[in-house]
Parts: structure tokens; C-alpha cells; sequence
């Protein structure tokens, strides 16, 4: 059985952060672990409020987890503030981690901020060159690379900027490009673009965690980077398309219906 490890804030209704991501190993076929970094409490219409897990909990439960089922792909969500970035940066080396994807999740859909303002550059500087792979959607790449990012050279330019700066792979997911849902794999042979078609669908939420989550449990499957990314980006069209029409805002994917996980 292939393990994965997801260290990420919560969502009580299931459909983002850690929930989700247990959800999306569980139909991938491996193991699921999982490290709180923040109690969120957050719905479909949005995050009401959200509570950092303080920093020596934080490295425990990172301990209790590698000194027992050492996970074979890691992937990294929410991280609210500096010190819960280095409480896993830390974690990171001194457990020697693989397959680390990292989703610098820093502002919700609902655009409330997850990430204190300063924590960002922290994040780069500290747990960027320890990852495989980053996924950052068109504002948190113009966020790392300083020039807008609103159309398909300027993410090319932007994933070249930041995997040269960091010296890890970049997927800029292109869900709200202007006629495109294609996604950019920067991986320092090229850029690959993964094609993708628009779901019509109010039923969006948590869709980043899961395709953050998916390339982790492929990694950890044994798939090479560029497979992983796009099976999961299949298997994320397929969730989109048979999403939930729950609660009373955005609904949450589909994610262990029955259908392809992207193969």
C-alpha cells in the first residue's frame, strides 16, 4: 500500500483542505495521513474564521507521522503563518521528505486571506528548493514572480521565473485564464502545457487542494511528474463534472464518484 501525507488546514463540510484531500488519496487507491496546521472554519460560502495549530503540536504530529509510516509523496496546503512554515521546513529535513507538492494556498476563492501577509517570501525562501513540485494558480504566481499573470506567455514567462529563482518544478493551473482551462507544467525541460476543457459548474470548491492531492497520490503510485499531473488534472475534470450541488454556495467535487482517476 502507497502512503501519502497531507499537511493542511481543515474544512468541517469536507469539501477542501485536509478533508479533501483524504477523500482524493482514498479514490487514488493509497494510504491517507493527515497534519492539522490550522482549524478552519469555512463552508461552501466562504471562511469564517481560522485558528493556526501552535507550532510544537505541529512538529509532533509531523514526528508521529514520519517515525511510524514514512509517507511516500508529501503534499503541503494551507500554512497560516511563519512559524508553522518553519515547523515544517524543519520536519522536512530532518526526516529527509520525497515527493513533496506544495500548494501555496494563500488567499481563499472567497478572497479571505489564509496566509499571513509576510509569511509568503518565508515560505518560498524556506520550503520551495525542498519541494518537487509547486502549484500556484495566476494570482499566487504573480504573487511569487512580481509581473501580472493574466494570459498564456505571461505564465510561461512567470513558471520559468520562479523554477529558475527556487530550483523546483511549477504547474501554473490556468482555471481562470481568459478562453482556456489549460494548466503549465514547468519542470526545466520546457514548458508542457496540460490541456483542459471549462466545466459548467457553480460547484468549484476545493478544486486546488484536490489537484494538488492527486499529483501527490500519482507521485506516490510511482508515476513520472508530468504523468501524475495529468492524470490528475483528468481526474479533477471528471470531480468538476459530477460535482455536488450542496450547501448554500459553492458546492464541492465529486471526488470519490465512480469514473476514471485520470487514467
Amino acid at each position: 500500500m502507497n502512503t501519502v501525507l497531507t499537511i493542511a488546514g481543515t474544512d468541517p463540510t469536507g469539501g477542501a483542505g485536509l478533508h479533501a484531500d483524504l477523500k482524493t488519496f482514498c479514490a487514488h487507491g493509497v494510504y491517507g495521513m493527515g497534519v492539522v496546521t490550522a482549524v478552519v472554519a469555512q463552508n461552501t460560502c466562504g471562511v469564517l474564521a481560522y485558528d493556526p495549530v501552535q507550532p510544537a503540536l505541529l512538529a509532533a504530529q509531523l514526528d508521529a507521522v514520519f517515525s511510524d509510516i514514512f509517507p511516500d509523496a508529501v503534499k503541503i496546503g494551507m500554512l497560516p503563518d511563519t512559524a508553522s512554515i518553519q515547523a515544517v521546513a524543519a520536519a522536512l529535513e530532518k526526516w529527509q521528505a520525497r515527493r513533496v507538492i506544495l500548494d501555496p494556498v494563500m488567499v481563499s476563492t472567497s478572497e479571505h486571506r489564509l496566509q499571513h501577509a509576510d509569511a509568503a517570501a518565508v515560505m518560498a525562501e524556506m520550503l520551495f528548493p525542498r519541494c518537487e513540485l509547486i502549484t500556484p494558480n495566476l494570482a499566487e504566481a504573480a504573487t511569487l514572480c512580481g509581473f501580472p499573470v493574466t494570459n498564456r506567455s505571461e505564465v510561461e514567462r512567470a513558471a520559468e521565473t520562479i523554477f529558475k529563482k527556487y530550483g523546483t518544478s511549477v504547474l501554473v493551473t490556468g482555471g481562470h485564464l481568459e478562453n482556456s482551462c489549460d494548466d503549465l507544467l514547468f519542470d526545466g525541460n520546457g514548458p508542457v502545457w496540460i490541456p483542459g476543457h471549462r466545466v459548467e459548474t457553480e460547484n468549484t470548491h476545493g478544486t486546488g487542494c484536490t489537484l494538488s492531492a492527486a499529483i501527490a497520490a500519482n507521485r506516490a503510485r510511482g508515476e513520472t511528474l508530468r504523468d501524475a499531473v495529468a492524470h490528475a488534472k483528468s481526474y479533477v475534470l471528471g470531480a468538476l463534472s459530477r460535482s455536488l450541488n450542496l450547501g448554500k454556495g459553492n458546492g464541492p467535487l465529486d471526488h470519490c464518484s465512480a469514473g476514471s482517476t485520470g487514467r
